[in-house]
């Protein structure tokens, strides 16, 4: 049952004081629609991001070649409708995602996919009202005061099966959510428990609360290093592929002292430049002939040894791959838990892209890949 993901992200960020959009808003070294496709990820076949006008390729360059840039509307619904039209023809279930909440977890989006497959035509998070709400009218005066033990404040992902989704969008209707369309074909929502790190991101103030849920306590020491690696694809044809600590059959890997896992290796240096512990070469470099060979994912865990050694724990790394092959999306789920499993479970984010034809990689004569790793001190 194929999933897709849209993510309308045509958000103006007037209110967060930025003069660009809100979905290219920084949080942590990286934009919110970033965060939000990273979250994404592991659960999609598909991600289609629909992008403001003109900006399209800005979105294409930052999320790599295998998330599919629509140009978006000028209102919400237009531009999850122009994700639909992109559909690819075998998706069961849609999740309809706002850029807006960033960090919403791959986990509530795996319990949303849950209950779909449990029978649910549409299924949306939410969270029990705190304070009081009232209805008043164009006077400010209060007319009603609802139950708030019946009140849910609703947050995205919001998932459907495709035909209720599309059905609903039929009717032409603008709504502030895609539930709010599926209501009025009278087709039944079903609500689940939420999170609170789902909050979206409308002011500077709800920005400093999700940095917060990002990198907990605002005194900690932070961290970042860039990390980046390139290997020319071997003339010994009979040489295996190693990338993302994964083995790919049927691919001719690349020229290297080790196995020439350019993912693992741009992760290594990312880390290691953060912790300023050097960089790959001058800790598993060829002037150390223990690491002839080496699998990416002895590197991986030796840098690992070293950050922690050096007081540090990982909070976040993520790497894109750059190459016209292998193809990644079909492993990349694969790819992220066996790059986590040899970091000690830290989180990990892959995307790859393609260069259009423009330099070594785009002429087909190697990979190279980037990474970002996060890390605190302990």
């Amino acid at each position: 049952m194929s999933i897709s993901v849209i993510i309308p992200a045509g958000g103006s960020g007037e209110r967060l004081g930025a003069k660009l959009p809100k979905a290219l808003v920084q949080l942590a070294g990286r934009t919110l629609i970033e965060h939000a496709v990273a979250q994404m990820s592991p659960i999609a076949d598909e991600i289609i991001v629909a992008a403001p006008k003109g900006l399209e390729r800005t979105f294409q360059e930052l999320l790599g070649s295998e998330v599919i840039v629509v140009t978006g509307g000028i209102t919400r619904t237009e531009s999850v409708n122009a994700g639909l039209r992109l559909l690819s023809k075998d998706a069961k279930f849609v999740l309809v995602h706002d850029a807006a909440r960033p960090l919403a977890s791959t986990d509530l989006a795996r319990r949303i996919i849950k209950e779909l497959q449990a029978g649910a035509d549409a299924v949306i998070p939410g969270l029990k009202v705190a304070d009081t709400i009232k209805r008043v009218n164009v006077d400010g005066f209060v007319t009603k005061t609802p139950n708030r033990a019946k009140l849910r404040a609703i947050q995205t992902p919001q998932g459907f099966t495709r035909e209720t989704l599309v059905t609903a969008h039929k009717l032409n209707s603008e709504a502030t959510d895609d539930a709010a369309l599926v209501e009025e074909l009278d087709i039944p929502v079903k609500v689940i428990l939420g999170e609170d790190r789902a909050l979206k991101i409308t002011t500077p103030d709800d920005l400093g609360r999700a940095q917060r849920f990002l990198l907990g306590a605002v005194d900690r020491e932070l961290r970042v290093g860039i990390g980046t690696d390139a290997h020319a694809f071997s003339s010994d044809s009979s040489r295996l592929m190693s990338l993302a600590c994964l083995q790919w059959p049927g691919e001719v890997g690349v020229d290297g002292h080790s196995d020439g896992d350019v993912a693992a290796h741009a992760i290594c240096d990312a880390l290691l430049s953060a912790a300023q512990c050097g960089d790959l070469g001058s800790n598993f470099g060829t002037s150390r002939p223990e690491y002839a060979g080496a699998s990416g994912a002895k590197l991986l865990q030796e840098t690992l040894a070293i950050v922690v050694a050096a007081g540090y724990s990982i909070s976040n790394v993520s790497v894109q791959i750059v190459g016209n092959r292998p193809k990644i999306g079909p492993r990349r789920q694969e790819a992220i838990d066996a790059l986590s499993a040899a970091l000690g479970g830290a989180s990990v984010s892959v995307s790859a892209t393609t260069t259009d034809g423009l330099g070594f990689t785009g002429e087909g004569k190697g990979l190279s890949a980037i990474a970002t790793a996060l890390i605190t001190r302990n």
